[in-house]
């Protein structure tokens, strides 16, 4: 299985919107690896690592986050491999 690091840059009305709590749950349900944190800037960064399948899905729904968030715009590009264990939220 070939898997793909992504680094995910999410712009908008992203924070305070449940959005780390909701990306965690979608990435644990597809079997995404990685992290979420809030950015001082008002964004949120996700670093995922999956198979290109199990990514598309993920970016996909990135791209209108949960119910209350507003995504204006996403960054996505790819990095090294870094072999997350689970996918935590970072505070």
């Amino acid at each position: 299985m070939n898997r793909k690091h992504i680094n995910i840059f999410i712009e908008g009305k992203v924070q305070g919107v449940w959005f780390r709590a909701s990306t965690r749950r979608k990435a644990l349900e597809l079997g995404i690896k990685g992290l979420v944190k809030n950015l001082p800037d008002g964004r949120v960064y996700v670093e995922a690592e999956g198979t290109d399948e199990q990514l598309n899905s993920f970016t996909s729904w990135c791209k209108q986050g949960p119910e209350l968030a507003r995504v204006d715009r996403i960054e996505i590009s790819e990095g090294p491999l870094k072999n997350f264990h689970d996918f935590d939220i970072v505070r």
